[in-house]
């Protein structure tokens, strides 16, 4: 199943999605589709015309491919410009994902403050993407597209704290139709913790928590776009990494801000 469809599938029917192997990443599915996915359980359930601020992820156990996954989504509090909503992933009657949204409309205020400037990356098609390797990449990336302007590969014993460059879906039914939250859900964790090149040899590694925010209004851009991405290692140690990184568009323009903690088993 194409991007598309499986969006489509959740907001169908939330609570039966199953989601194939080629959107597999080890054992788990591919954290940042069942990210979307929680996201349009809670977009459904919460008032309409209210856009994302933040959503924040606590992947409690690795959600099976090729297996029936429930997103149960519950409004949290409906206030005069924002509303909270909650959502678990249940399969085989075990919470795997936890996620929690803020949806909020604008409001008046004298304070306006310009996101940080885009790196100065070289052109996309200057830089070396990761190639899609079957049986040893993890399968989802054959649908999108990472190319490195900063940093070392995964397991390259790079020595920078930061790893960046340019991100794409490949096609497989993702066209010129605006790009949505759930598009850049997938892309921006499509990326692996910035921690991995600092390893010799693969090891397993994931994310524990991810917390993203996104600016509004969003710009306005095709969903097979290019899109920039820099993420930078503010501390890691004890087999945990703490990792804040930026999504830009194309020509420069702040989409939206991460942080994650990862585990390196390695």
């Amino acid at each position: 199943m194409t991007f598309p469809e499986l969006i489509q599938a959740v907001r169908n029917a939330p609570g039966n999605v199953v989601i194939p192997a080629q959107w597999g990443q080890g054992r788990a599915s591919f954290g940042g589709l069942v990210a979307a996915m929680a996201y349009e359980a809670m977009a459904a359930v919460a008032e309409a015309g209210r856009p994302l601020r933040s959503l924040a992820v606590t992947f409690v156990g690795p959600v099976e491919p090729e297996v029936p996954v429930s997103f149960e989504a519950e409004v949290l509090r409906e206030g005069k410009a924002v509303s909270q909503v909650f959502c678990r992933a249940l399969q085989n009657g075990q919470v795997l994902t936890l996620a929690q949204a803020s949806f909020g409309l604008p409001r008046e205020s004298v304070v306006q403050v310009e996101g940080l400037p885009a790196p100065a990356f070289k052109a996309a098609d200057a830089c070396q993407e990761l190639p899609f390797i079957r049986k040893l990449m993890p399968e989802f990336t054959r649908h999108i597209a990472m190319r490195w302007a900063v940093g070392g590969m995964p397991f390259s014993s790079s020595a920078s704290r930061d790893m960046g460059g340019w991100m794409r879906f490949r096609g497989d039914g993702v066209g010129e139709e605006p790009m949505e939250v759930s598009h850049l859900l997938a892309l921006i964790d499509a990326w692996p913790p910035a921690t991995l090149p600092m390893l010799k040899a693969p090891a397993p590694s994931s994310s524990l928590t991810w917390t993203i925010e996104f600016v509004q209004p969003q710009p306005a851009l095709p969903a097979n776009g290019w899109c920039q991405y820099l993420a930078t290692i503010e501390h890691a140690r004890d087999g945990y990494g703490h990792i804040a990184a930026q999504c830009w568009t194309a020509d420069g323009q702040l989409l939206a801000i991460s942080r994650q903690t990862a585990t390196i088993f390695g």
